[in-house]
């Protein structure tokens, strides 16, 4: 049993009444979280369903189920429908209560930061983008649209998230706000404000004249008992009305946040939220933890003394003390001051490669191991404003290095060929130009495969195949392109770590690819290819420069580079924090367009907060000297004009005793460096451990690298027939039959199938309905016996490693036998083995969730031609999943992902085989 601090041990008891931790940096509120979730959970009558746990990010969630799953320990097997227990973002629950009790939503997808804008650059007029009065009509004509599109997105979420007084609001925006909604709605997808904003409306709605907002009220108000909020300090005011009609009915609330990291002003977030909580809400009791058990003392009362700048009214009361195992030894923190960016990068690498091995504990009882690359992190103001001079020097001494998310992914040597490739497309350079990039990006392997690799861009470049829009497919070119020059992760020049740090390159501008091709795929094949060019070359790398996650779960030992807002709630034994400038770092604030020409200030409450105060400003630094367990590094050189002068936070910190500005040498005697292997937190769907099943190195290609696989023309038919049908059976647990007659409608609401050209789309409708109909047909009589439909379950795999997932349908057969259901809509969807051994994993999880085992699995086969079985569920073959999915779980742990011994039948199906091994000729 761990031990807990009083003041953590208070918070862990507090169970009845509304709560607020305030936690300090480091302080374990993780784990506290964690703990009061399974005494939560211990109660008598409390089911994992009545639990709400809301964090700021996926990366948290899948940590928080991992600490409280090992919390539970082996007695999580009298603790049934964990998968029913919500641990995620507040986006994700919003759009599992939409997509799960609304059904007009269920066939809507997510926008991300970077499809919103392609969407609005897309369709500028109809968007709202356009007639938008953005500017005052003088300089109407000052800004292309690519440039205003980030505004106006960010306006739309201010219209919807923030406390808007509309009267002041022009009405022209009010106008350009419906068109963008309306654009939304059309094409069936959610951006993260609608998302909850929709959520907020069925929470709030008229219960008697809605039967959408009765229905998610209904289960608001019966199963849910606790919410917890975490990082409350970063909530807008939409997310505060979806906590508060979460809790409408009585649930207890628990919030935990610091107001000294409120860093997400900008978006929304307003620091008064977790400032006045006890005010709002009645008998509130307050718990500090103030023990930071990350840092050393140097690092705790620097971070301290920082925090205490915000003035007195704008932050809670606090004193954070350290209590880590660190020791701070004098010149662990320093503050240098240089001549020129050039010099101060280069110490940087120095002072990198000087502490590479230098000794190290992770935990108090761990042995020392040697500081290896991916435990420095450069922590910057802007990345993408400030990072060239350290990016240079890194490359010329050959230091592994990662700039998190996509932003800079487009300066890489590697990219820049990737690039030329659409640019020769287009015929923007030719094919000794293109040849040129990729041999200074040390890209070509075998140089006998360059002319092969070529024809595939000359075949791409007949843009007259046909009026499939599939046939002209920039994923399938991109792959098809490695495939040709038989790049892979071996042959890479430079070795098996820089065959690690290429790929997760490749596999990022893979995403960048899918992120166009989601809103562009359908447009004219040589428009298509010309905007995608520009696109990449101008507009792309301002799209990503501020892009927060990552792609895939790799982890490359390499030193990381990022902004201060991305490295929110991470940790490093050494942080560089370089760039100190005045105007930079704090940021000053600047003139040109801003949201505030387009809307008054004076119709946002507290507009201040869009705009930045030295107050946030201090909190990010807070942030970013607080993320140092040791070693930390804070650096200034002259960049130019206004940055030219020190940062008034590198002069405080000059100041501070416990900080040097004198460097010395490195001490000690050097281990052999070994990076720390975290435990990955990853959660996967049911269909990405199959993808495990099957392969493991196609499972490291896709979800540890992140490449995409090309869209398919009939994506969204399956999911379509499977909507359909969860209606049915959702509306016959609720006592509701519909039947044949119903086919039409029902796939006229669920079907949306974006990337079909129209005769195919048209094929896929006519398709659909027969296909519900012959489900009528054969099964209308059985669909009485549904007992859950799209039922959550969860199996939790190894330590750091869940998988989630929904069933298609639990029925009770006439025999009385419970049946585990997985609708097929093609019957050339996966090998029976596959399905066989899918279904089992189904069968497991339903088990971990009722404590009830299933009798049978079946599929049903929605293909005219397809073939439906039904198996006895076999105990030989549930241990046997049980071992494969352990055995599974731990070779991801161990990046332990090899290819198949030989070619087969999955690699036939694999759209990223030719990323691994060459396909075999007729004759072999």
């Amino acid at each position: 049993m761990k031990s807990y601090t009083p003041a953590q041990s208070e918070a862990i008891a507090c169970l009845d009444e509304p709560l607020q931790i305030i936690a300090c940096a480091g302080s374990g509120k993780t784990q506290v979280i964690s703990q009061r979730i399974a005494n939560i959970l211990a109660q008598p009558g409390v089911r994992p369903k009545n639990v709400i746990a809301f964090t700021f990010t996926e990366r948290a969630a899948a940590e928080l189920k991992d600490r409280v799953m090992s919390i539970l320990g082996e007695g999580r097997d009298n603790v049934h429908g964990l998968a029913e227990m919500y641990i995620g973002t507040m986006h994700g629950y919003a759009l599992d209560l939409l997509q799960r009790l609304v059904p007009d939503t269920f066939k809507f997808s997510v926008l991300t930061d970077i499809t919103a804008r392609l969407l609005v650059d897309k369709y500028s007029k109809q968007s709202g983008l356009t007639t938008c009065p953005t500017l005052p009509t003088a300089r109407q004509d000052y800004l292309w649209r690519f440039v205003n599109s980030r505004l106006y997105l960010q306006l739309m979420s201010v219209l919807r998230e923030d406390t808007i007084h509309e009267s002041l609001v022009p009405e022209g925006v009010l106008e350009s706000e419906a068109a963008y909604l309306r654009l939304l709605y059309e094409q069936a997808r959610f951006d993260f404000a609608e998302m909850i904003n929709l959520a907020v409306q069925m929470l709030e709605g008229d219960a008697a004249t809605d039967e959408d907002a009765a229905t998610v009220q209904a289960h608001i108000r019966d199963d849910i008992k606790y919410v917890v909020v975490d990082e409350y300090q970063d909530v807008n005011p939409l997310q505060e009305q979806l906590v508060r009609g979460l809790v409408q009915y009585g649930a207890n609330l628990c919030v935990v946040g610091d107001d000294d990291q409120t860093i997400y002003q900008w978006r929304g977030s307003a620091v008064s939220n977790i400032i006045t909580f006890a005010d709002r809400y009645k008998g509130v009791r307050q718990v500090t933890l103030a023990d930071n058990f990350r840092s050393s003392q140097g690092v705790v009362e620097l971070g301290r003394s920082i925090a205490e700048l915000v003035p007195t009214g704008e932050r809670l009361e606090k004193r954070m003390v350290a209590a880590s195992h660190q020791v701070w030894e004098r010149g662990d923190l320093l503050a240098l001051n240089f001549d020129d960016p050039v010099a101060e990068a280069s110490w940087i690498c120095d002072r990198i490669q000087a502490m590479r091995g230098t000794a190290f504990k992770d935990t108090p009882d761990s042995e020392p191991r040697g500081l290896s690359w991916s435990d420095f992190a450069v922590l910057y103001r802007s990345v993408a404003k400030d990072a060239d001079p350290l990016v240079q020097e890194l490359r010329t001494r050959g230091i592994p290095y990662v700039v998190k998310g996509l932003n800079r992914l487009f300066d890489a040597d590697e990219i820049k060929a990737v690039v030329g490739i659409f640019r020769y497309i287009v015929e923007e350079i030719e094919v000794q130009s293109l040849k040129d990039l990729w041999l200074q990006a040390d890209l070509l392997p075998k140089p006998e495969k360059w002319t092969a690799a070529v024809g595939v861009l000359t075949d791409g470049r007949n843009f007259d195949r046909g009026a499939r829009w599939g046939v002209y497919n920039i994923q399938r070119l991109y792959l098809d392109f490695l495939e040709a020059l038989e790049l892979r992760e071996e042959t890479v020049p430079g070795g098996p770590s820089r065959g690690e740090l290429v790929f997760y390159q490749l596999g990022k501008f893979s995403q960048a690819i899918s992120d166009f091709e989601q809103i562009h795929f359908a447009s004219n094949p040589v428009e298509k290819y010309k905007t995608f060019a520009k696109w990449i070359e101008n507009q792309a790398p301002d799209y990503y420069a501020e892009s927060d996650g990552d792609v895939g779960y790799a982890t490359p030992d390499a030193v990381t580079l990022a902004t201060v807002h991305q490295a929110k709630g991470m940790q490093w034994p050494a942080v560089f924090a370089p760039c100190l400038r005045r105007n930079r770092f704090p940021s000053r604030r600047w003139g040109g367009l801003s949201l505030f020409h387009i809307i008054p200030d004076t119709a946002v409450a507290d507009s201040d907060r869009y705009r930045g105060t030295f107050a946030d400003e201090t909190r990010l630094f807070y942030v970013a000297v607080t993320r140092s367990q040791k070693y930390l590094y804070l650096t200034h050189s002259p960049g130019g004009g206004q940055f030219s002068s020190r940062s008034e936070f590198f002069d405080f910190c000059t100041a501070n005793s416990w900080v040097s500005t004198k460097a010395g040498p490195v001490a000690g005697f050097p281990l052999d460096p070994k990076p720390r292997h975290e435990t990955p937190q990853v959660v996967l769907s049911f269909s990405e451990l199959k993808y495990l099943f099957e392969c493991p190195y196609q499972f490291k290609l896709r979800f540890l690298f992140g490449f995409n696989p090309p869209l398919h023309e009939a994506l969204g038919y399956g999911k379509g027939l499977h909507d359909a049908l969860s209606e049915v059976h959702k509306k016959a647990v609720a006592g509701e039959f519909l039947d044949v007659s119903s086919a039409a409608a029902l796939v006229q609401r669920h079907l949306y199938t974006p990337f079909a050209y129209p005769e195919l789309r048209s094929t896929l409708q006519e398709s659909a309905v027969a296909a519900i109909q012959r489900y009528f047909a054969m099964h209308g009589e059985e669909i009485p016996q549904t007992v859950h439909s799209e039922k959550q379950i969860q199996v939790h795999v190894a330590p750091g490693i869940t998988v989630d997932g929904r069933i298609d349908l639990i029925r009770r057969l006439d025999t009385d036998e419970l049946s585990v259901v997985d609708f097929k809509s093609t019957d050339r969807a996966q090998s029976e083995d596959v399905t066989r051994d899918q279904l089992h994993v189904y069968a497991v999880g339903y088990e971990e969730l009722t404590g009830q085992k299933p009798d049978l699995i079946e599929v049903l086969n929605l293909d005219e031609q397809g073939k439906s079985t039904r198996e006895d569920v076999e105990l030989a073959v549930l241990s046997g999943v049980r071992v494969k999915i352990k055995e599974a779980g731990d070779a991801l742990r161990a990046n332990r992902l090899p290819r198949l011994e030989t070619w087969c039948t999955h690699c036939d199906r694999c759209d990223l085989a030719a990323l691994c091994r060459d396909k075999p000729s007729n004759n072999s």
